[in-house]
């Protein structure tokens, strides 16, 4: 966010006070700047997005499925300016490149958690919980550091725009969840809204079921306008594009926290190169991630921050199979009309063999909660106790992006 923005909420939001629990109004919310989080479920292989094109290790590791250096070829990595160790996958020529160019998207490699499980699902709830590396440590299941987030904010309009209720925003602060793909479809109708009511009635849960409802039935009525709207531009539900799109709307209109996840891109077999179908799923990330800056519109997208993730990276070397398997350090991208894009930032080292994690994959050097709370920091002004709520001892890592 620009240095005025954020002065402008502070000042709003000075007038009422950030959240103590989870009935307070979101303070000044028509000025918070948009957050959306979008979670790449299954480990995209990062190497193969922003590209080590300096590393002569890289295309030794990787003798089928590299991506060549820019200038040899139609599917070579895209230059990018002022940087000779990094090139960008070639299936963002006409999506994510023009946003680099104009200041608008940042990638952070070596970027991830310390948790070595390799395991997916270990690590997603992991990211999502937002808790300590520590194993000792424990995990609660209780909240996700979303969720913290908007109960800090004091948040009323976040939502997960997924099919079941993610931990990244479970906690105190209700959230709807609903799949945009399956929007007046299926579900529960009014016959069994009564139904499930009745059989809660009198017990403690009846005040927490029909909360529930009602939170969702509002979604539901406010997203049915959107897919409405989508209906007559010849918008399908198909693919990540039509939905972001969806998501644009909906946060430009109504809500300032959102969530969604991306499936798809554990790559064991025949991932590709320049072209194959990780290229293709890129290409679709990179059209839908385009497509929302633009549904958001030049106002709403200069107070929107999208950071895009995934639970770990994967190894430097390919495997037999053409593909490449579980590894540990990945790269995040945080795109936003004002943020302070262009660049390759956070901590780095030398992608050769000698610099791997394990001998085997990109180290982590830039921890999530210390991205996420440096992001949090900048576009909200929250104190260190305020973070600290949302990421307990994690010192805020500033990487200048907003």
């Amino acid at each position: 966010m620009t240095t005025m923005l954020r002065r402008e909420f502070l000042r709003r939001a000075a007038a009422v006070p950030l959240a103590s629990g989870a009935g307070a109004l979101w303070a000044a919310s028509a000025s918070v700047p948009r957050l959306l989080v979008v979670f790449l479920r299954g480990a995209y292989d990062a190497a193969s997005v922003l590209v080590p094109v300096g590393s002569d290790d890289y295309y030794t590791a990787r003798p089928r499925i590299a991506i060549a250096r820019p200038g040899s070829g139609p599917d070579a990595a895209l230059a990018l300016p002022d940087q000779s160790d990094w090139g960008l996958a070639p299936a963002w020529a006409d999506s994510m490149l023009p946003l680099y160019e104009r200041g608008q998207l940042a990638a952070i490699p070596f970027a991830g958690t310390h948790d070595l499980s390799r395991s997916h699902f270990e690590t997603q709830d992991h990211i999502e919980l937002g808790q300590s590396d520590d194993p000792a440590a424990g995990r609660d299941f209780r909240s996700g550091f979303l969720n913290r987030l908007a109960e800090v904010l004091g948040a009323r309009d976040a939502i997960a725009l997924t099919s079941d209720l993610p931990l990244i925003l479970r906690g105190a602060i209700k959230v709807p969840n609903l799949a945009l793909g399956s929007v007046g479809r299926g579900g529960v109708d009014a016959r069994q809204t009564d139904l499930i009511r009745q059989m809660y009635a009198g017990s403690r849960l009846a005040g927490p079921v029909n909360d529930g409802f009602e939170v969702r039935q509002t979604a539901q009525r406010e997203l049915m306008s959107g897919m409405d709207a989508a209906s007559r531009d010849a918008i399908t539900a198909r693919g990540f594009e039509g939905e972001a799109r969806r998501i644009g709307r909906l946060m430009r209109e109504r809500y300032r926290l959102g969530f969604v996840d991306v499936g798809g891109w554990d790559t064991h077999v025949g991932q590709g190169a320049g072209t194959g179908a990780l290229a293709t799923r890129v290409g679709e990330l990179g059209n839908g991630l385009a497509a929302l800056a633009q549904e958001l519109g030049e106002a709403a997208w200069r107070d929107t921050v999208v950071v895009v993730l995934s639970e770990f990276g994967r190894t430097f070397r390919e495997n037999g199979n053409r593909g490449t398997d579980h590894g540990h350090g990945s790269t995040y991208w945080v795109l936003g009309g004002s943020v302070r894009g262009g660049r390759v930032v956070g901590e780095q080292v030398a992608v050769r063999q000698a610099t791997l994690h394990q001998g085997r994959d990109w180290p982590v050097l830039n921890e999530y909660r210390g991205v996420f709370a440096g992001l949090f920091q900048g576009m909200y002004g929250l104190s260190a106790a305020q973070l600290g709520r949302v990421f307990e001892g994690v010192t805020p890592q500033d990487l200048g992006l907003v």
